[in-house]
This record gives C-alpha cells, sequence and structure tokens, in this order.
C-alpha cells in the first residue's frame, strides 16, 4: 500500500495542449508491403516480415555451416534428425531477438546501430541452445530414449561458433536494410526544432548539415508552441533542444507526440548527465534521449510474463504449501468471508479485482470511505496482525498473477479513487500503469507505508525504466529480507 494522501497541486494544462493531433506524418511501417491489410493487422499484434528473413538467414546459416566442414556426408545423425534440430536452433534465435526487443519499430532519427545489440542476443541465443540440448538430451538419456553417446539437437561446437557470427551480421544487415527501404519510400526524417534563440543557432549549425539523414521543416521557440506546430506541418519527429523544457512537455505533450506515431527527442547536456544516462543518440553530433510515455516496449512486456511464470511454476509446491497454512490460520482467527476482493487499478488503467486475505472488520471503511492503510491502523483484526506486517495477506495475489491481472514484480495496485486523486496531484502518475501492478516492487522495498506517493512514483518510473530478470530476482529476494526484518 501506498502512503497518506498526497498534497502536490495539479498542474494546469497549456490551452494549446488540448485536443488530438492530427498528424500528417506517414502511416506506422508496414515492413515490406503497404498493401497488405492482414500484415498491418499481424505489425499491430508484434509480427515483423524481418522475423521470416532472420529465421530464413539463420536456418541457411546453421546449414551452410555443416555443408561446408563437412560436404553432404553429414555424420553420425540422418540428415532429418539435423533439419528439425536447426528449425529448433532457428526458434531459440528468433525468440531471442524477439525478447531482446530486435523487432520493436526504432525511431529512425538518432537509432543506434544494430549489431551491438545483435551480438548480445545472438550470444544468449546460442547459451539457451546449449543449455535446452543439455536439458533434453539428459531428459531422452534417463528415459533410455537415445544412446549415451547421441544428443537430441545435434550441431558441433565449431558450427555453432561460425553460426553466432554469421547470425549477427546478418540479422544487424537486415535491419539496415529495413532501414534504408523506409526511407526511400518515406523520405529523410522531417524535424521540428525546438528550443530558445542560443540552443536553436547552435543546433541548426549541427543537424542541418545533412540533409539526406534529416530535413529540418520548421523551429519554434516556445513550449506552447511544439503541438499547433505539428498539426501544421508534416513532421516525423520533434527535436527539443532546450532541457528546461521537459517540465512543460511531460506527460502531456509527450503522450500526445506518441500517440501521433511522433518521436520525441529532448538534447542531453552536462547537466543531464548527472542523471547517470546510459541510452543516448546521437543526431548532428549532439548526445539526445529518446522521450517515450510507455517505458517498456511489448517483447520485453512478454519476456515478464513469461519470467512471471517461470518463477511461479518452480515455486508452486511451497507457494501451495504456504497458502494452505496462512488460510488456516485465518479460518480459524476471523472465520468467514475468508477472502477478500477490492477493485483495483491495473495496467493500462484497467480495473481489477484484487483477491487477499481478510485482515480487518467486516465493512471497515462503511464510516470512513477509500482510506490508506496505516502503521498501527486500528481497522485491523488483532490476531491478523502479523499477517499484514509480514505481508501473507496477499498470498492470494497469486491467483491475480495467474490471470495476468498482476505481476509478480512492479507497482502496487491501487484503488480506483486513490488514483484518480493522485493523476490529477502527481504529473506523470499514470505511467505506472505501463504494466500490470506487481505483488512486490521497488517502492516497497524502499519505502514505508509512510512514503509519500509522489516519492514512490519515482521508485515505479526507475523499476519500469531498468527493468530486466536479474532486477525482478534482487526484488524479490529483498522483499524476502523486509518481510522478516518488519521493515515495513
Amino acid at each position: 500500500m501506498t502512503g497518506p494522501d498526497a498534497a502536490v497541486p495539479a498542474r494546469p494544462r497549456n490551452p494549446d495542449d488540448t485536443g488530438p493531433i492530427t498528424s500528417r506524418a506517414q502511416p506506422p511501417l508496414r515492413d515490406l508491403s503497404d498493401d497488405a491489410p492482414m500484415l498491418a493487422r499481424l505489425n499491430a499484434i508484434g509480427f515483423r516480415l524481418v522475423m521470416l528473413l532472420d529465421g530464413v538467414l539463420i536456418y541457411l546459416a546453421a546449414v551452410a555451416s555443416v555443408v561446408v566442414r563437412y560436404g553432404l556426408r553429414w555424420p553420425t545423425y540422418s540428415v532429418t534428425h539435423y533439419l528439425v534440430s536447426f528449425g529448433v536452433l532457428t526458434a531459440i534465435f528468433v525468440a531471442s531477438l524477439y525478447l531482446g526487443g530486435l523487432y520493436e519499430r526504432e525511431p529512425r532519427l538518432g537509432a543506434p546501430p544494430a549489431l551491438p545489440r545483435a551480438v548480445r542476443q545472438t550470444l544468449a541465443a546460442a547459451g539457451l541452445f546449449v543449455l535446452s540440448n543439455l536439458v533434453l538430451t539428459g531428459a531422452a538419456r534417463e528415459l533410455g530414449w537415445i544412446r549415451s553417446t547421441r544428443v537430441v539437437l545435434p550441431l558441433p561446437i565449431p558450427n555453432l561458433v561460425a553460426l553466432i557470427v554469421v547470425a549477427a551480421a546478418g540479422v544487424a544487415f537486415n535491419r539496415w536494410w529495413v532501414a534504408r527501404e523506409r526511407t526511400r519510400r518515406e523520405g529523410p526524417p522531417k524535424i521540428l526544432l525546438a528550443g530558445n534563440e542560443a540552443d536553436l543557432e547552435i543546433a541548426r549549425r549541427h543537424i542541418g548539415l545533412d540533409q539526406r539523414r534529416s530535413r529540418i521543416v520548421v523551429e519554434v521557440s516556445e513550449p506552447a508552441q511544439i503541438l499547433p506546430a505539428v498539426r501544421r506541418t508534416d513532421v516525423t519527429d520533434v527535436v527539443v533542444v532546450t532541457g528546461r523544457w521537459l517540465d512543460e512537455l511531460y506527460p502531456h505533450a509527450v503522450e500526445r507526440l506518441d500517440q501521433a506515431g511522433i518521436t520525441m527527442l529532448l538534447r542531453v547536456t552536462g547537466r543531464e548527465t548527472m542523471f547517470g544516462l546510459e541510452r543516448l543518440r546521437e543526431v548532428g553530433g549532439l548526445p539526445f534521449v529518446l522521450l517515450r510515455p510507455q517505458t517498456m516496449p511489448r517483447s520485453r512486456r512478454h519476456f515478464k510474463r513469461l519470467f512471471d511464470l517461470t518463477v511461479l511454476a518452480v515455486s508452486a509446491p511451497a507457494l501451495l504449501v504456504l497458502i494452505g497454512i496462512i488460510a488456516l490460520h485465518q479460518l480459524v482467527a476471523v472465520g468467514r468471508p475468508l477472502l477478500y476482493w477490492q477493485e483495483r487499478v491495473g495496467a493500462g488503467g484497467r480495473r481489477f479485482q484484487m483477491l487477499k486475505f481478510r485482515t480487518m472488520k467486516v465493512d471497515a471503511e462503511a464510516a470512513t470511505g477509500a482510506k490508506l492503510a496505516e502503521q498501527d491502523d486500528p481497522r485491523v483484526i488483532p490476531a491478523c496482525r502479523w499477517v499484514r506486517a509480514t505481508r501473507m495477506d496477499e498470498l492470494p495475489q497469486v491467483w491475480n498473477v495467474l490471470r495476468g491481472e498482476m505481476s509478480l514484480v512492479g507497482p502496487r495496485p491501487e484503488r480506483p479513487e486513490l488514483t484518480a486523486r493522485f493523476e490529477t496531484a502527481i504529473p506523470g502518475y499514470a505511467r505506472r500503469h505501463a504494466l500490470p501492478p506487481g505483488l512486490t516492487g521497488l517502492a516497497q522495498i524502499h519505502g514505508r507505508y509512510h512514503t509519500d506517493p509522489e516519492y514512490k512514483l519515482g521508485y515505479d518510473l526507475q523499476y519500469l525504466v531498468n527493468w530486466s530478470p536479474v532486477v525482478d530476482l534482487e526484488i524479490l529476494a529483498r522483499t524476502v529480507w523486509v518481510v522478516l526484518a518488519r521493515r515495513l
């Protein structure tokens, strides 16, 4: 639960911020064909034709590596066995590229080189292939399906090493080719340059030099002029070169530009580098950071969901025993109803029914209405204080995680009444709804019940930007320590 109500004044909207942006920029990219409605629908759910290009490349590279080494007489295994193995390998490689974000639509302006990312993901995919082969081979030998000298997925290690090099280069080439085709169809990015006059003068000398890579269409010298200028022109990218404007542009202008499919970049100065920024883009020799209202792309959300299900599957025996013990205690201590359903706000602002063990009296808020939890909350049944103190009352939310309404780690879900209040008072509060809420989160291991919601938002957004499976494992481990130490 979050801390007491925030006393942050609502930020007035700029009068030019209202109304939808009608962008005349190019429609969303369809990788190779602009006249295929089915392809457009597939693109909307994350499918890219470049996946097929990568898959064909990887499969043919695996076949070629064996042909080059052995000719047409492949050793030990049948050709069919090899070809099936190559199919599994291709699926693992493409899945790794997807989960690594290489199939997300990348804004063209200042796009980082694809090769370093391709190398990282092909190395990860090769490691996953080797691990999968070890597990499958061990299981098959235990079951007596194969002899002890054989493996389930044959591919000699030297061939796998060669495949890593060829696949990384090929994946990077495919992205260069797709980017070139997009520029050929749509032309170079069209820039709206925004900033005060001194900053604009510097930016003109850098960004305006190469008209083949990008073209400055319009300039504005006030933050309030950005959205009206976008409506009047066909810009594809907004480049803000005065850093202090961010307070006036975030979150409303950033969200509206994103809805219109327009990239927004903010120039990074010496002051911003003090924040420890890592993912910078270069445009005309100047450093920029990409501004997005959604902090986690679709592929990483899918990766996170897969991680949740894997952890639940591994920990299911212990979880079921623990839930059973707490349920028995609650049944004796508070009787029925044992469970408590409460409406909360989840991913995308959608509401869902969150499940908990009941630890308060029935109709505990009948007189007060929606109210934040407190330390030593008088509404809590005395016999249940230790259940709340150890957060064991949250265990039934494993059901919400299985349904996809929640995640193991993420921003804690709030009630609709409180969410509406915080969104009015705290700029950017709605960004915490980019992911399903979590059983625990970064704000829970660092904050307390009394920590102000605006400060907790900082933890939540930091988590969204820096998510990885390692971060989730660290938060889960530290949550156990917070519970044992009663540091709530």
